[in-house]
């Protein structure tokens, strides 16, 4: 793990966009060293390629979107947690849309077509973030929290008022299984709220087959859930791949309450903004540690 990744060869796979409804065909090629985790949309004429940083982040509403100038891509966080999860540090991901297609609603899907493409290890070392100071943000009952640790752990709590649901928390750290215990969670959304949100353009590619889908007693999936707390264990994978838009893999110890989207990506910019909140670190070269401007300018390497 100390140098950098990209995959062997370039893999594509097809699906709708979750809250645009339009088919989109991804596409992930390799990428030279230290150029990061890209973007690139193939259906405009004069598009340009948008880094995976939260500087880029345009918009948190029900999903992650990253934008440069007016070229936006949307629904990015499930693809971004399972490149974290298969240590993937460059990669050009290409689309002839504007939105990651959702597949099962869950990060599955997207670390198999990674392990498809192969991994490749690259010559340039890997930078580390290390937190060095805590982080506190508070929204009414809603919190995200970032603490200095050794190693990179999530500890996510969920109440909601429904009968499946209810008070759930689940820690993700060294230990945890992603790809087992996290990656096949799917996202999950409430019957009620369906005709609010299509009024709102989102959601128009939503069902059974992409979501969890509950009314005011159960889930209307008929093959139920995947784990009694799918619910809370597909939080983590969002928060996944909210907190890797710092561009870098980060030692911090993370407490989220009822967090989403929104503050996760608060959390990562107080992070980026405060002096001396933290450094970057090389395995191997405890001297190099870079100065905080060095990480705007550095490419994502996760």
């Amino acid at each position: 793990m100390r140098n950098q990744k990209t995959i062997r060869q370039a893999v594509s796979i097809s699906g709708i966009g979750l809250h645009s409804g339009k088919r989109v065909t991804l596409t992930l090629h390799p990428a030279r060293a230290n150029t990061g985790i890209r973007f690139l949309r193939t259906d405009l004429p004069e598009s340009r390629e948008i880094q995976a940083n939260v500087r880029n982040v345009h918009s948190t509403t029900l999903a992650t979107t990253l934008s440069s100038g007016d070229v936006k891509i949307s629904t990015v966080e499930h693809l971004m947690s399972a490149l974290w999860v298969m240590g993937i540090d460059n990669v050009l991901c290409s689309l002839d849309g504007g939105e990651i297609p959702i597949l099962d609603g869950s990060a599955a899907p997207f670390a198999q077509l990674i392990r498809k493409a192969g991994l490749k290890p690259q010559r340039s070392a890997r930078r580390f973030l290390v937190a060095l100071k805590t982080i506190e943000i508070r929204v009414g009952d809603k919190w995200a929290i970032l603490r200095p640790s050794r190693e990179f752990r999530i500890r996510y709590t969920i109440d909601f008022p429904h009968p499946v649901i209810g008070k759930q928390s689940f820690e993700f750290n060294s230990n945890t299984n992603f790809l087992e215990e996290i990656a096949p969670c799917r996202t999950f959304g409430f019957l009620k709220d369906v005709e609010r949100m299509q009024a709102m353009g989102l959601a128009l590619g939503g069902s059974l087959q992409n979501a969890v889908v509950l009314d005011d007693v159960k889930a209307l999936n008929p093959e139920g859930l995947r784990f009694q707390d799918e619910f809370v264990r597909h939080k983590v994978l969002d928060a996944i791949g909210d907190l890797s838009l710092v561009g870098y893999p980060i030692l911090a110890d993370i407490e989220l309450h009822r967090a989403g989207h929104e503050l996760q990506t608060r959390l990562v910019q107080e992070l980026l903004e405060q002096p001396g909140a933290y450094s970057i670190y090389v395995p191997g070269k405890q001297e190099d540690l870079e100065k905080p401007l060095c990480l705007a300018q550095a490419a994502y390497a996760f």
